[in-house]
C-alpha cells in the first residue's frame, strides 16, 4: 500500500470530479467485471484483502490511467492466473478475440445461485467480524499514535495517519486483520476501534481546516497509546 494506491492526503492531482446521477455502470463489459468478482469470491479464489493487494500489485501508471472496473477485472486475472485457474495464453487468444470483434457477444451462463448470493452480498456485505479470545488493549477515550512503520505488502494503514495521535471513540470488537489475510495469512483476528483525528494533527496548522477532524478505522498492531 506504499505506492500511488495510497492516495489519501495526497495533492497535486486535482478535484475530484462527481457526475449528477452517475449511472453505476457506464458498460456492459462492467457488469461483467462486476459478476466475476462475485463469483470469484464466492469460489474462494480470493478474500476481499487478496482482492485488494491485487489492484495495488498494477504498474502505478497503468493503474491511474483505468478506471475501476479495470482494477477489478485486473484482480480477477491476478488471481487466477496465479491459481492456474485460467490459462494465459488462452486468455491472450480471447482478448484479441474480442478486440477483433468488438460487437461479439459475451458468454452467457445461468447461475441462480450466484444471482441469490450477489443480490445478498450487495444488500448487506460480506461480514468480516471474526470471533476471538484475545483481550482489548486500548478502549473509548485512550489517546493513541499511529505506529509509523511501512509494512511490506498489504495494509490498511494509511500512510497519512502514521505517526500521528488521535483518540479513540469507538471500539468494534474483532475483525479479520487484512495485513494478514490480504498477503495470505489466516484471518489472524485483531481488535477494531475508529480514532478520531483533527485536521491540525494530520496537516499542521497552516493548511488544516479549522475545527475539522477525521475518523479513521485501524486495527489493533496499528496504535500505541500516546507518549
Amino acid at each position: 500500500m506504499n505506492g500511488v494506491f495510497d492516495l489519501g492526503g495526497t495533492d497535486g492531482l486535482g478535484s475530484v470530479v462527481t457526475q449528477e446521477n452517475e449511472p453505476v455502470f457506464r458498460a456492459d463489459w462492467e457488469k461483467s467485471a462486476f459478476a466475476m468478482f462475485a463469483s470469484c469470491f464466492r469460489a474462494g479464489l480470493f478474500n476481499i484483502d487478496q482482492f485488494r493487494h491485487a489492484i495495488e500489485k498494477m504498474d502505478p501508471a497503468e493503474y491511474l490511467l483505468t478506471n475501476y472496473y479495470e482494477h477489478w477485472a485486473h484482480a480477477v486475472e491476478h488471481h487466477a492466473e496465479k491459481q492456474g485457474v485460467i490459462d494465459t495464453a488462452e486468455l491472450e487468444e480471447r482478448t484479441r478475440f474480442y478486440l477483433d470483434n468488438p460487437d461479439a457477444p459475451l458468454p452467457q451462463r445461468e447461475d441462480p445461485d450466484l444471482l441469490a448470493f450477489v443480490d445478498a452480498a450487495v444488500k448487506h456485505g460480506a461480514p468480516a467480524n471474526r470471533e476471538s479470545d484475545n483481550v482489548a488493549r486500548f478502549k473509548v477515550g485512550d489517546r493513541v499514535t499511529i505506529i509509523g512503520e511501512s509494512p511490506f505488502g498489504h495494509t490498511r494503514r494509511a500512510r497519512y495517519i502514521r505517526d500521528r495521535t488521535g483518540e479513540i471513540t469507538a471500539a468494534h470488537g474483532t475483525f479479520l486483520y487484512p495485513d494478514s489475510a490480504g498477503n495470505g495469512g489466516p484471518d489472524a483476528p485483531e481488535h477494531l476501534y475508529t480514532v478520531k483525528f483533527t485536521n491540525k494533527e494530520l496537516w499542521g496548522d497552516d493548511t488544516a481546516e479549522p475545527n475539522a477532524v477525521v475518523y479513521f478505522d485501524v486495527w489493533e498492531p496499528y496504535v500505541a497509546l500516546a507518549s
